[in-house]
């Protein structure tokens, strides 16, 4: 049961969906208000100071990417967690809201469990100052950043970049709990291999929800990495159900591996911004 305390706005112009959302989550502990128009949801977030906004995109006046416009720019609700729940799929509708700030998005018809467990996700990460994902239980944010940043200052480490590629698309297709279970199994499965081969010093952690970073000793990064590329290439067709797994094999937009290694004796990065510019360049 959620805290009591945690408060969700949901704006919503479909009465019926918005009445739904606060039956449901007024059930699992949560303190709701409901708006329907836009301008409004802009107001009762700075008079309710809610802990999480559900916000629909096509709303009667304003649409929901100028209302996260004027949250996000507002010192007083810039740091709330907004869900986009909306009808539009499109990439482009997609990255224009995580452009504005958007903690999820999440495309109608919606699953009620999946949707309650990214309102949880994203109250956990706000409550735990986004130091450790909620799904996988490894470190980001400022934790990574650390330890990013004294990679760069000692000799003798090694910094393996492993990216599991094409996770937005599985989610389309299977959901959020499918795509939660690819990425808690992907975590399991570099954990396990650097339990098996590194040392009690090496660190894992999260640069973006699908993007890891292992900073371990040169001297076992060979053997390491050869392990966790060959683990994670072996399993990741099981991933899809038995009816898709035969033909996954030959979609363009199937779950990948991309890696890449850099030496902090070798590195020519001499700040922590200049390595964090390169590794978002190996997104593209």
């Amino acid at each position: 049961m959620a805290n009591k305390k945690s408060k969700i706005l949901i704006v919503e112009d479909d009465l019926d969906v918005a009445e739904m959302l606060n039956a449901y989550f007024g059930v699992q502990g949560y303190e709701v208000f409901t708006v329907n128009w836009g301008e409004d949801g802009v107001r009762a977030c700075l008079a309710e100071r809610p802990d999480l906004v559900i916000l629909d995109i096509r709303l009667p006046d304003i649409d929901g990417y100028e209302v996260a416009r004027r949250l996000r720019k507002d010192r007083r609700t810039k740091g709330v967690p907004i869900i986009f729940l909306t009808e539009k799929r499109d990439r482009a509708d997609r990255l224009q809201g995580l452009e504005l700030g958007a903690d999820d998005y999440i495309t109608k018809p919606f699953d009620i469990q999946e949707l309650r467990l990214r309102v949880r996700n994203s109250l956990e990460r706000m409550g735990q100052g986004s130091l450790t994902n909620p799904v996988s239980g490894l470190p980001e944010g400022a934790l990574v950043d650390e330890r990013l940043d004294e990679f760069l200052q000692k000799d003798g480490n090694a910094l393996f970049f492993v990216s599991l590629e094409n996770l937005d698309a599985f989610r389309e297709l299977y959901g959020f709990v499918a795509s939660d279970d690819v990425l808690r199994a992907v975590s399991l499965m570099v954990h396990n291999a650097m339990r098996e081969i590194g040392s009690a010093k090496d660190f894992l952690g999260h640069l973006s929800v699908s993007e890891f970073a292992l900073i371990v000793s040169e001297a076992t990064l060979p053997a390491l990495s050869e392990r966790i590329v060959n683990r994670l290439e072996q399993s990741l067709d099981y991933f899809y159900p038995i009816r898709d797994r035969d033909e996954a094999v030959s979609w363009p937009n199937r779950l990948a591996i991309k890696t890449a290694q850099f030496s902090s004796n070798t590195s020519s990065f001499g700040t922590l911004a200049e390595l964090k510019d390169e590794l978002m360049r190996l997104k593209k």
